[in-house]
C-alpha cells in the first residue's frame, strides 16, 4: 500500500547514505539511486546533493522528510485500526531504552508484551538517556524509556515506574561499620557511569543535597555500562551506586551487599517519552500494557 520510493526516500535520509540505505532495505545501490532519481523527476527538485564522499539533504529534501514522518506514523495507526477491526494487534513497534532500563528492567515486560501481542514485530535499541532522547528526536524509534532527568521541551514525559540507586559494594571488603558520613564516603574508591548517563545524573543531584560534589569524591573509574562496574566490583574494594535491578541476583546470592549512607535514599523514576503531539497508537498500546505490569518488575527491587 505505501509508496516503496517513498520508504527508499526516508531511509536514504536519515542515514544519509545510499550504501547503509540498500543493506537496510536487502536492494542494491543501483536500485536505490534508481528511485531517488524517479522521486526527483516527479518533484523537479533534487532531494540531496554531493559533498565530496558525503551526501546532503537539501531543503526540498527536508520538506519530503516532514511530511514523510507525518506519513508513517498515519500508515502505522491506519494499521493499527484495520487490524483492530479484525480483532488483531499487529504493526510495527520500535523502542529505545537507557541502558539500566534496556537490560534489567524491560526484557521481562517486553516478553509478556510479545506474547500477549504476537502479531506485533517490536525492536528495541539500548543507549544512554542523551542518545535515547536523540533518537526520538531523529525519529528512528517510536517511544523511549528513560530514567534521567533532563526536560526536552518538545518531548513529553510520562512516568511509568520507580527504581531505587544504592551504594552497593564487595562483601569481601570492609567499608567501616554503620551508615557511610560524607567524610567516609569521601574515602572509598568508587565507580561511577558515564557522563551523559540518566544514573550519573541522579546520583550527582543527590550528591548536592548532601553538599557534595563529584570532585569530592574519590573516583576511581568512569565506566560506560553497568555490567562493566559490577564486574569490576568482583575484584577490587570499590562500591558503586547501582540500580537494585541490576544487582538483585548478587545481591541474593550473598556477593554483594547495600553500604546504607547517612540521609541519603534516592529512588528515581522511569520515563516514557515521545515527542509532543504523538499519535501514535502502537505505542501508546504499549505504554498502557507496560503501566499495568510495570509494578510486577519494581516489587522484584525491594524498594522501601
Amino acid at each position: 500500500m505505501l509508496d516503496f520510493r517513498l520508504k527508499v526516500f526516508y531511509t536514504v535520509a536519515r542515514r544519509l547514505s545510499f550504501t547503509k540505505a540498500a543493506e537496510e532495505l536487502f536492494i542494491s545501490q543501483p536500485a536505490v539511486t534508481k528511485h531517488i532519481h524517479e522521486l526527483e523527476q516527479q518533484l523537479g527538485m533534487a532531494l540531496f546533493e554531493r559533498i565530496g564522499n558525503k551526501i546532503k539533504i537539501t531543503r526540498a529534501g527536508q520538506i519530503m522528510l516532514k511530511h514523510a514522518d507525518d506519513i508513517f506514523t498515519s500508515y502505522r495507526n491506519l494499521e493499527y485500526e484495520i487490524n483492530q477491526l479484525k480483532h488483531e494487534q499487529g504493526g510495527l513497534l520500535s523502542l529505545g531504552a537507557s541502558s539500566t532500563i534496556a537490560q534489567y528492567f524491560i526484557p521481562p515486560l517486553l516478553a509478556q508484551f510479545n506474547q500477549r501481542y504476537p502479531e506485533v514485530a517490536s525492536s528495541l535499541i539500548s543507549g544512554n538517556t542523551e542518545q535515547i532522547e536523540q533518537a526520538i528526536l531523529d525519529k528512528t524509534i517510536q517511544l523511549g524509556l528513560i530514567e534521567g532527568r533532563s526536560k526536552n521541551p518538545v518531548l513529553k514525559y510520562v512516568e511509568f515506574a520507580k527504581d531505587e540507586i544504592a551504594l552497593i559494594g564487595n562483601v569481601k571488603h570492609n567499608y567501616g561499620d554503620g551508615p557511610l558520613g560524607a567524610n567516609e564516603l569521601k574515602s572509598i574508591p568508587l565507580l561511577m557511569r558515564e557522563q551523559g548517563s540518566g544514573t550519573l545524573e541522579v546520583i550527582t543531584d543527590e550528591l548536592k543535597r548532601l553538599k557534595l560534589k563529584l570532585t569530592d569524591l574519590q573516583i576511581a573509574m568512569y565506566m560506560g555500562s553497568t555490567e562493566s562496574i559490577k564486574s569490576y566490583l568482583h575484584h577490587a574494594p570499590c562500591a558503586a551506586f547501582l540500580s537494585l535491578h541490576a544487582v538483585k541476583r548478587e545481591l541474593e546470592a550473598g556477593e554483594f551487599k547495600i553500604l546504607p549512607v547517612k540521609n541519603f535514599r534516592l529512588v528515581r523514576k522511569f520515563h516514557f517519552i515521545y515527542l509532543q503531539g504523538q499519535q501514535d497508537k502502537l505505542a501508546q498500546l504499549f505504554m498502557r500494557y507496560a503501566k499495568q505490569h510495570a509494578g510486577e518488575q519494581t516489587g522484584d527491587t525491594g524498594i522501601r
